[in-house]
């Protein structure tokens, strides 16, 4: 979404919170513990609530409201600063949508709309046309959020209206809601030290919310995680960063701090315009919104479409951006349609894989980089999954795999996990792995004992200096692009044969069409027919066996040059207690195994033939 650079915008930024010369209004500063009070008696009263059942439905409903107070007050805080410098400033939303409209906040004159609860609170807040106590006509307030539209289609009108487009008020008591109304009004958005204390409340009630969504696992990636994916990365301040499956906001959370924290008052700007993101479902999409906004950022740009749903070939110059950091969810599927919209040799229903290739073509050229996490069977996939890896590695720089310990995010999955660094400065030449293991003693995180932020600093210490120490037992390479150039010069002559022996089988096959023609051409009896049919026997005889040889050729020369797309390479000094790894980490092993036992059995025929 195009940000708002008007005169009356503010500067929250950290090195002062408002333009000089601007008064703002006084507000008792809530403590945490005081914060922290407001939060629990709000959720307290939305359990009481039949229409509310669980963490999923009531973090929503607190999410909305507490939007539309945050839009409110900075709304206010606006038209203070209007004010001040002689101008106009009209609102986003119009009477009597506006919180102050119809929940009374301190020192405010009470009107008719302030003292609507019960059914007739549920009314002007679900109903698509309502009468108000004035016995005017208005739209509902969902409905009339939803209707909400900007000249451009992307400005702060049209953020509103995909924010509460799917969403729906859940509450089915009137005057437990207006409680909790009342008691939002307690929060003051307009106040920067109690937004970072409810930035981190609001955090903390993601994590509540993962943890009751079972396998729902897009809703939280553990920040410890994605905080060291951030430092890798290294974004600047000035590039454009993006997360096209960025759930609600992690990713681009953790950059917005990272460059923040050596950002100046002129750079602010800068600061608020670079990050982007794209969410397809409708509740991570107004999560990600409340948690992008309680964090600082004025106008988060996040789009709501699944970012899957566009032509891979129609992504130019100017969608490509610098940096992309991404947790893409797999394990699922995506419908068939949107494998349609991916190269033909390269469509899957796999949706880790399709996020890879949107990904990489949404890199710029020549400086373009990517932190993402993939599960295993990316490493070791063949077939699809191989010739995408082999587009990353012949056209981009996959210069580090960091390789996960197992739990990291369990209890959603126990699927092992890894990071993927790579740029899109050249081919890849060599593959750094790092293992991360778990603390000592400890078999596996868990969501009770998640990774800690320390556990990271060690990579991030050899990172920059990769070539320093030689001792470092969690580390390994792989020489790609050496194995590369050998594995194509011993395919090469296989794959030369195949195509010959191809060649032969169309000529042989043109050959069977003409014979075909000229005995089905001669008349019944006739005395060429016979030996016509005997030769015709023989090409299809000929034609048969050289597309045998092409089969048979052409394997060889795959089974030697596609086994250097296996990415799942171990540590060559780790001794794995294999009693413990997961039984999708075992089946990942015997799978590579039986894979190479092939391998060693087309050389040992190829060995023989020659012999013969």
């Amino acid at each position: 979404m195009a940000r708002q650079t008007t005169n009356s915008q503010i500067d929250p930024s950290p090195k002062g919170q408002a333009k000089q010369g601007t008064k703002k209004v006084e507000q008792p500063v809530n403590t945490a513990q005081r914060l922290g009070s407001v939060i629990k008696s709000a959720r307290d009263l939305l359990r009481k609530d039949k229409g509310l059942n669980g963490e999923l439905d009531r973090l929503p409903q607190l999410t909305w409201m507490m939007f539309l107070k945050l839009l409110d007050d900075m709304e206010k805080l606006r038209e203070q600063e209007a004010l001040l410098e002689g101008k106009e400033y009209k609102t986003l939303l119009q009477y009597p949508y506006r919180w102050r409209d119809w929940v009374k906040k301190e020192g405010q004159t009470e009107t008719s709309l302030h003292l609507l609860s019960g059914d007739a609170l549920l009314r002007f807040i679900d109903s698509e046309e309502v009468t108000l106590p004035d016995n005017t006509k208005h739209k509902g307030l969902f409905a009339y959020l939803r209707s909400l539209q900007s000249l451009t289609g992307r400005d702060r009108e049209d953020v509103v209206r995909e924010v509460f487009k799917d969403i729906s008020n859940r509450m089915i008591s009137g005057a437990l809601l207006r409680d909790v109304l009342n008691k939002m009004n307690e929060i003051h958005f307009d106040n920067s030290e109690e937004m970072n204390v409810l930035s981190n409340f609001y955090e903390s009630m993601l994590k509540e919310m993962r943890d009751a969504a079972g396998d729902s696992g897009e809703f939280y990636t553990p920040r410890a995680l994605v905080r060291f994916m951030v430092k890798a990365i290294a974004p600047k301040l000035g590039e454009k960063v993006k997360d096209p499956a960025c759930g609600t906001g992690g990713f681009l959370i953790e950059t917005y701090e990272y460059l923040k924290a050596n950002c100046a008052s002129k750079d602010w700007q800068a600061l608020q315009s670079s990050i982007t993101g794209i969410e397809a479902k409708p509740l991570p999409y107004m999560l990600s919104q409340m948690n992008l906004l309680l964090h600082g950022v004025e106008y988060p740009d996040i789009e709501h479409r699944n970012a899957l749903a566009q032509a891979l070939t129609s992504i130019g110059i100017g969608e490509q951006v610098d940096v992309i950091l991404a947790n893409p969810p797999f394990g699922g599927e995506e419908e068939t349609k949107i494998k349609g919209y991916f190269p033909p040799d390269k469509q899957t229903s796999e949706t880790a894989l399709l996020f890879l290739q949107l990904i990489m073509r949404s890199l710029k050229i020549g400086q373009g980089r990517a932190g993402v996490v993939v599960p295993n069977g990316v490493l070791f996939g063949d077939g699809i999954c191989a010739r995408i890896k082999e587009e990353l590695l012949t056209k981009f720089n996959l210069h580090t795999i960091v390789r996960l310990p197992n739990g990291v995010f369990e209890p959603y999955t126990s699927i092992p996990s890894n990071l993927l660094f790579f740029d899109a400065t050249k081919p890849t030449d060599v593959i750094w792995y790092y293992e991360i293991l778990p603390p000592e003693g400890m078999k596996k995180y868990s969501k009770t004992k998640p990774m800690q932020d320390e556990e990271f600093n060690n990579c991030l210490a050899w990172w920059g200096d990769r070539d320093g120490d030689e001792s470092n037992d969690r580390v390994w390479r792989y020489e790609f692009r050496a194995t590369y150039e050998q594995a194509r010069a011993e395919a090469t002559p296989f794959w030369d044969a195949a195509k010959s022996a191809t060649a032969i089988a169309n000529g042989l096959a043109k050959q069977v069409k003409e014979l075909e023609d000229k005995i089905q051409s001669l008349p019944n009896g006739a005395k060429e027919i016979t030996g016509l049919k005997q030769a015709l026997k023989s090409a299809q005889k000929e034609e048969q066996n050289q597309r045998a040889i092409t089969k048979d050729e052409q394997s060889k020369g795959d089974a030697i040059y596609w086994v250097i797309y296996n990415l799942d390479r171990k540590n060559p000094v780790s001794q794995q207690d294999f009693e413990h790894l997961p039984p999708e980490r075992l089946l990942a092993d015997i799978l590579i195994k039986d894979r190479r036992v092939d391998e060693l059995m087309a050389e040992i025929e190829q060995l023989l033939g020659a012999s013969v």
